[in-house]
């Protein structure tokens, strides 16, 4: 009820905003964009660092597109700010953008559309507790860190692999013990083994650091349980898109270049992001990452109706699209996405 309360207020501040703005110039001078901590987000990253965006925006004859750039972590947080009008894009899970699609379907000026894939990689679950050696051996007092409970990218597929693991009727047995932490902080709690976090589902680079502790052992990888599944997309309001097809194009455009940086540049990729990370991690550390097979950038969707087949199953969304070009801009269309 208090989502639907403030997409409704979503939606009458939008409409408001509309009625003021009038006649407004069709495409806007400056744009919001979300990004998170992770390999996940590199593309943006390397959008960010190499100017990407603003480069395609001139090319589409845009002019100077200014770029606001903010560091959000959490499905939830996120679409609470996409709702609340303070970004154009968002670097976030499937599962949070699945989320909001479905929940804001039909609302006018609330609803939101995916410009693309992001990336895909192994989440592990990793532990410092010996005995933690499956999800099966996981008890009341076994706190899982992760960055949003129920509603993150970490949470919605450890729903699926506990479905696997312990019969789709029971894809929330782990839910009670986890814990909502940003990857940092879980990181900190992990290898500290002074807190009541037993173990932390995450992305690289946090989950290869926590490893290279002899205290933490992988008791998990996503990738060996439900396959590799775009993990992460970008999302944006559907009325900014429809006011905006240009600079919607140029994103998508950007993306597709950083995604060609980071295959033909790999050790200055892995440099960008080792400046620009939260924790510290070497550009050799961050290398090792990008020659992972299992990690991947790509800006055609791959598997996302994976996550919202579950997730109707689940009864996290009510809506569910009929095929994964429902979900995103027509631009991706022609594309092989599934």
């Amino acid at each position: 009820m208090r989502v639907m309360n403030r997409l409704a207020a979503a939606a009458v501040a939008a409409a408001i905003g509309l009625g003021l703005a009038g006649a407004a110039r069709a495409e806007v001078s400056e744009i919001r964009v979300s990004k998170g901590y992770g390999i996940l987000y590199l593309p943006l990253i390397v959008m960010q660092d190499q100017k990407l965006f603003e480069k395609q925006a001139k090319a589409a004859g845009l002019g100077d597109v200014a770029v606001k750039w903010v560091m959000l972590d959490g499905g939830n947080v996120i679409n609470d700010a996409m709702m609340a009008g303070t970004l154009d894009f968002a670097g976030t899970g499937a599962p949070g953008f699945i989320t909001l699609w479905a929940k804001a379907k039909g609302i006018p000026n609330v609803e939101v559309t995916g410009i693309s894939g992001l990336s895909a990689t192994s989440l592990w679950l990793n532990s410092n507790k010996p005995e933690l050696k499956s999800l099966a051996d996981f008890g009341p007092a076994d706190k899982i860190a992760l960055p949003g409970i129920k509603t993150s990218l970490s949470a919605v597929v450890l729903q699926m692999m506990a479905a696997k693991q312990f019969g789709r009727e029971n894809f929330a047995q782990l839910d009670p013990m986890t814990v909502s932490l940003p990857h940092p902080d879980a990181l900190a709690a992990l290898t500290s083994g002074q807190t009541e976090v037993k173990a932390h589902f995450t992305s690289p680079p946090f989950s290869y650091l926590e490893v290279k502790n002899p205290n933490i052992h992988r008791v998990a990888s996503s990738v060996d349980v439900i396959g590799n599944i775009t993990l992460d997309v970008v999302f944006a309001p559907k009325r900014f898109v429809d006011a905006n097809p240009k600079t919607a194009e140029a994103f998508l455009a950007a993306l597709d270049e950083a995604n060609a940086f980071i295959a033909a540049h790999k050790p200055e990729a892995a440099e960008i992001f080792s400046r620009s990370s939260a924790v510290k991690i070497s550009p050799e550390e961050v290398l090792e990452i990008l020659n992972d097979p299992d990690t991947q950038f790509s800006t055609t969707p791959t598997k996302v109706m994976d996550f919202a087949d579950f997730m109707h199953l689940a009864g996290t969304i009510k809506v569910k699209p009929e095929s994964w070009t429902e979900l995103f801009i027509p631009q991706l269309a022609s594309r092989a996405g599934s």
